[in-house]
């Protein structure tokens, strides 16, 4: 028996919803629960998981515990990716809106930055940032977010441009509303729902980069990634893979999430407007 699409819908959501619940919630309540600071070597290394039941998932080959590795990782690669993912969707935003909602000359110009961005491999203008201005948690986010902004705008300022022809737009400046009031009050509310659905896939992205950087030590050395974990197993992959698989498991389930959840949220809002 078929499900209807309301319903696998609604379930991809709180599917989603609920994993990225459960992660978050891990990494602000598994340090209290397991305080082990993940920097701090506190046995033997290479103990497998299971064997020692202080160190349920075992510990790494400088003897660190490898549960509050991934405790800490958590709460640091959400944050990055939460916080990068926010800020790139407002920049988009305020860059879509005044493409779209001007039009002219500011349009041509914003679109032409917006271009430069896209031809330049974003991956590797996070790097050559980070090289550049040094590694900390706040310019791995404005890294990020330097080059996870154009697909927003470009999305913004296309629903702008539908907009713009819709007959309420008209309405407003018949009534003798400005430009800038139509736009925030009439048109940008209107263009959000395929940014709703982008958000989800720019969070896990952002994740994929902040993991990918710190898998090149380019991250705060202070600070426990599971990115940077990958990078500190791959040495000893072939006789301790769980130091790769683990932190590794615990990206894919978390992009895995952001995917579904935002899958959901496509198909809500297509199935709204297709009613309407």
């Amino acid at each position: 028996m078929r499900l209807p699409e309301g319903v696998l819908a609604s379930g991809r959501i709180a599917f989603g919803a609920a994993i990225l619940i459960a992660l978050w919630i891990a990494s602000f309540v598994g340090p209290w629960l397991h305080p082990i600071d993940p920097m701090e070597m506190v046995g033997r290394p290479f103990v497998w998981p299971g064997v020692n039941p202080t160190y349920p998932l075992g510990t790494d080959q400088l003897g660190r515990d490898v549960l509050s590795g991934l405790l800490s990782g958590a709460q640091i690669s959400l944050e990055i990716g939460v916080v990068s993912a926010t800020t790139a969707i407002l920049i988009g935003l305020v860059v879509g809106a005044a493409a779209g909602g001007i039009g002219g000359y500011a349009d041509d110009l914003l679109m032409r930055v917006c271009e430069v961005f896209q031809t330049i491999p974003g991956f590797i203008l996070a790097i050559v940032l980070l090289s550049i201005f040094g590694v900390s948690v706040t310019k791995m986010v404005i890294c990020i977010s330097i080059v996870s902004w154009p697909p927003v705008a470009r999305i913004v300022r296309a629903e702008m441009l539908t907009l713009r022809q819709r007959d309420f737009v008209a309405s407003c400046r018949l009534i003798g509303m400005t430009r800038a009031r139509i736009i925030l009050t009439q048109m940008l509310p209107n263009s959000l729902a395929p940014v709703f659905v982008m958000a989800s896939m720019i969070t896990a992205s952002a994740i994929l980069i902040e993991a990918a950087l710190s898998f090149l030590n380019l991250s705060d050395p202070n600070l426990m990634s599971w990115g940077k974990m990958i990078g500190n197993g791959r040495a000893a992959l072939r006789t301790s893979w769980y130091l790769v698989a683990l932190p590794g498991g615990a990206i894919f389930v978390t992009t895995i999430a952001l995917n579904i959840l935002g899958e959901g949220v496509s198909d809500v809002l297509n199935r709204r407007r297709t009613s309407n």
